[in-house]
């Protein structure tokens, strides 16, 4: 691939501070919402060696022609994962957040179907595993990597009251029931059945994809399946879930 550097002769000639992507990938396992968490190398040279952490890394300029290009390359080169969906999450950076020097960090968040993962590890990383992302907040991650993960539960947790972020978390076809137990452990509460069908069915954003095949010993008529009309993009809902209460979404 050619160099995305073009040569600038009134480039600056003050130091430049350390710049970096981190990704906190969600996915929604055993009943439980999970985030993918990387250890880092061992080595004294190493910051933070042995440590859990988001998975990231330095923007190459010479191949990311953008920060959303740096994310996808490192998410994919850690971990092995390519989420459908990607959003920005926000910016850090400090003088003491990496013992290398001053360090800017551009943090993204992720949504993945965790059964469509699989997980490979890098040179640089020694083990690649999912956790409980409430969990995940009280490890001793590296870097400010729980402020991050914090950030981003909170991000989501609040546009999962108001969109269709999760149905990026399950796979498709999925049925109604399937995608409302998905909202269930992303809030952390139950929801009223009826109410929820009718936000999803008015809400515009799935088609139907066939019924779901009759299992044996089945009774009743066989569920729909739906999946998303545009994957590049999550539905909104006029109203919060929690705007009228759980028992009334409409």
């Amino acid at each position: 691939m050619a160099s995305l550097r073009s040569f600038n002769p009134r480039a600056p000639s003050f130091p430049r501070p350390l710049t970096t992507v981190d990704v906190v990938l969600f996915a929604v396992q055993d009943d439980g919402l999970k985030v993918l968490l990387v250890r880092r190398p061992d080595g004294a040279a190493e910051p933070f060696a042995g440590r859990w952490a988001l998975p990231g890394g330095f923007v190459n300029v010479d191949v990311d022609a953008s920060l959303l290009d740096c994310a996808l390359r490192k998410l994919r080169e850690k971990t092995g994962a390519i989420t459908p969906y990607l959003e920005q999450l926000g910016s850090w950076g400090n003088a003491t957040r990496d013992p290398r020097g001053w360090s800017a960090t551009h943090c993204f968040y992720a949504l993945v179907p965790a059964p469509s993962v699989d997980l490979q590890r890098s040179a640089n990383a020694t083990e690649v595993g999912w956790f409980d992302a409430d969990a995940a907040l009280r490890k001793r991650l590296a870097f400010d990597h729980a402020e991050l993960l914090a950030a981003a539960l909170a991000r989501l947790r609040s546009k999962v009251e108001y969109t269709s972020l999760p149905a990026f978390l399950i796979e498709e076809p999925f049925t109604l029931p399937a995608l409302q137990h998905v909202y269930e452990v992303v809030l952390g509460r139950p929801v009223d059945k009826s109410a929820f069908r009718k936000r999803m069915l008015d809400g515009g954003f799935m088609e139907e994809a066939g019924m779901r095949a009759a299992e044996a010993g089945q009774l009743g008529r066989p569920a729909m399946t739906y999946r998303l009309r545009d994957r590049s993009q999550a539905a909104l809902f006029p109203r919060t879930f929690n705007a009228r209460g759980a028992d009334d979404m409409g």
